[in-house]
């Protein structure tokens, strides 16, 4: 690569590895433009959601072009070196198009309605959108046919004991975070996303098969253990996959299709539930069905997943440029937006390859200041998707109903109203996830939660066996409503966007074992906290979660939306301390502006919008 590139790296390797928490060079340095400083705010306080990320702008127009065409010239791609050199431009100066004087009028309108019609895309990336759903829907279907099964299984073996019981049906989540999720990085790497979906579907839907004809408790524990190895990989997998290949525009709601479809196969799985739990309960052949049923969708994905195109940065990761570029163009449409995209991210990725350079994945994940800060974003919307309650609500609505009063029936069919709501209630998020943010729809989400779980509980004191179900079914419902927009969708996406290429399958690894391993330890606690806590303190022991996770979020979270996966370096590189102090500011600015005098709403005017 050119000089200037190679320079102007440096200088970005300097900052993204300062170790000082809050240095003050962090938000003084070139990446920050002064007007995103409000001048009543102090020198350590800045709105992370106007970084100047793109690298480009510090070089010359040709300086970008000639770096561009040398990119071509060593990456097999000479035939297009032309192309790449206005590709450069468009990467450097998007938002300019219209006075790049290189482009064609072709051009010109490619990228116009790129801006314009951003849904407008190839059926290539909405096919990656359909393997996304599908792959979703094996797994939200694997959590919930447990939830009729169990009220079968457990009389068919004899299992009263609570603690063996929660043992059971947590067994695939303590596969997940003790095996699954690490075996994602080397089989990643070896097999690439694609073959890697493909192998764990077919696991998939033999263990679906295993534990359907299992004879004994301990067998149907093993088949269970041994189902979550696919649940991991994939939830790790599939989520990075179409992270990876979807333009920034739409990145977010694409990449929520996983949670999304992963709501509307917990809804099959209520509907299996329903539809088998007639079938023979005698024999006890329902809650066979109920498992069975599971396997179909993992074979549908074998079928589908070869038919798109492979990540195009695991292409780059491989140094096979020129699969990307086909890749690319396959993804985006037009040859100009896949090179545009091709060069970008090979300069941005070249910052990652130098600091990944002799490093210890553990320990970069905690001693790099970037990597910490996606760790802990990452880690801390992943958690509060377990301490949010909802998990219990998935895998132990039937017993909550037949704690009510009612028969296990009529429990199945309270269900079905969940995952109903769950799946229907995501749909709005794949809207506004790319326009409102992660942010707002965490922050407005929680409390209402919160306020949804404390109802809930103490709906168990009422005494009226039919007020008490019906307003025990309002409160879960009324939650499932607030969830599935928020905490629902937001923690995959979010974690599959934030970690650096480097470290992104390890990342995401380590995030993902987060949720299953509080899962896991959520769904063994359960049957006993339910036991020694009585419906109403369990209910309220996650309300208060609830709470706690809205403070921590509105602290630590930065806001993702609208930007490329490798511009994301700079919004991580802001200190935790610094967008802590600057959340704090504009939130009292936002309280004088609704209570305060004129002078002080006047004053705010000026002030850059709550990121």
């Amino acid at each position: 690569m050119s000089t200037s590139i190679d320079d102007s790296i440096d200088k970005q390797d300097s900052t993204l590895e300062t170790t000082a928490e809050d240095s003050p060079t962090i938000i003084t340095n070139k990446f920050f433009r002064k007007e995103d400083v409000n001048e009543e705010q102090s020198d350590d306080v800045v709105n992370t959601s106007k970084i100047d990320t793109n690298i480009l702008k510090q070089l010359t127009c040709e300086e970008v072009m000639n770096d561009a065409e040398n990119f071509a010239m060593e990456h097999g791609l000479a035939e297009h070196r032309s192309l790449f050199r206005r590709a450069a431009l468009v990467a450097r100066d998007g938002d300019k198009y219209e006075s790049i004087a290189e482009l064609t009028e072709e051009e010109r309108t490619e990228l116009f309605n790129e801006i314009r019609h951003r849904w407008k895309q190839p059926w290539a990336l909405y096919f990656i959108a359909a393997v996304t759903a599908m792959s979703a829907v094996v797994q939200g279907m694997d959590e919930t046919v447990v939830n009729g099964a169990q009220l079968y299984y457990f009389e068919e073996f004899g299992i009263t004991n609570s603690w063996l019981q929660g043992l059971i049906n947590a067994s695939p989540y303590l596969a997940c975070f003790t095996i699954s999720v690490w075996l994602t990085e080397p089989m990643n790497r070896f097999f690439g996303r694609r073959g890697t979906i493909f192998i764990m579907c077919i696991v998939a839907a033999v263990t679906s098969i295993w534990e359907a004809v299992a004879q004994s408790w301990i067998n149907l524990f093993i088949a269970r253990f041994f189902l979550g190895i696919p649940i991991g990989v994939m939830s790790t997998t599939v989520p990075i996959y179409t992270a990876e290949s979807s333009p920034p525009a739409i990145r977010g709601a694409l990449t929520m299709f996983w949670q999304t479809f992963t709501a509307f196969g917990i809804m099959l799985g209520y509907i299996m539930d329903v539809a088998f739990v007639d079938v023979r309960p005698d024999t006890y052949l329902n809650w066979r069905l109920m498992l069975g049923s599971t396997c179909v969708a993992p074979v549908i994905v074998c079928c589908m997943v070869w038919f798109g195109p492979e990540s195009p940065r695991w292409y780059i990761k491989k140094n096979r440029h020129s699969k990307a570029f086909e890749c690319l163009i396959r993804l985006r449409g037009t040859s100009l937006l896949a090179a545009r995209d091709l060069y970008y991210m090979h300069v941005n990725l070249r910052i990652e390859q130098n600091m990944k350079a002799g490093r210890n994945l553990m320990k970069e994940m905690f001693t790099v200041p970037r990597n910490r800060r996606a760790a802990q974003s990452s880690f801390l919307v992943m958690f509060m998707q377990q301490f949010c309650g909802v998990n219990v609500i998935m895998y132990y609505s039937s017993v909550i109903f037949v704690n009510t009063g009612v028969s296990a029936n009529t429990a199945i069919l309270a269900s079905l109203g969940a995952g109903i709501l769950n799946f229907l209630f995501a749909l709005p998020a794949v809207r506004i996830i790319d326009t409102w943010g992660r942010r707002p729809l965490l922050l407005w989400t929680f409390p209402i939660m919160s306020m949804c779980l404390f109802f809930t509980g103490f709906c168990f004191w009422i005494e009226s066996e039919k007020v008490r179900l019906g307003l025990v079914a309002l409160g879960i419902y009324l939650f499932m409503i607030a969830y599935s927009p928020g905490e629902g969708p937001v923690p995959f996406t979010y974690a599959a966007e934030a970690f650096p290429l480097y470290i992104r399958d390890f990342g995401m690894s380590a995030a993902v074992a987060i949720t299953w391993a509080f899962s896991f330890l959520l769904s063994v606690v359960w049957p006993s906290m339910l036991v020694a806590f009585k419906p109403q303190g369990a209910f309220s022991w996650y309300a208060g979660w609830c709470l706690i996770g809205w403070v921590a979020i509105f602290f630590v979270l930065p806001e993702t939306k609208g930007r490329t996966l490798e511009e994301l370096d700079q919004v991580f590189s802001v200190p935790t301390g610094v967008h802590a102090k600057y959340q704090l500011r504009m939130f009292k600015w936002k309280i004088r502006n609704l209570f305060g005098s004129k002078n002080a709403r006047k004053g705010a005017e000026v002030s850059p919008a709550l990121a």
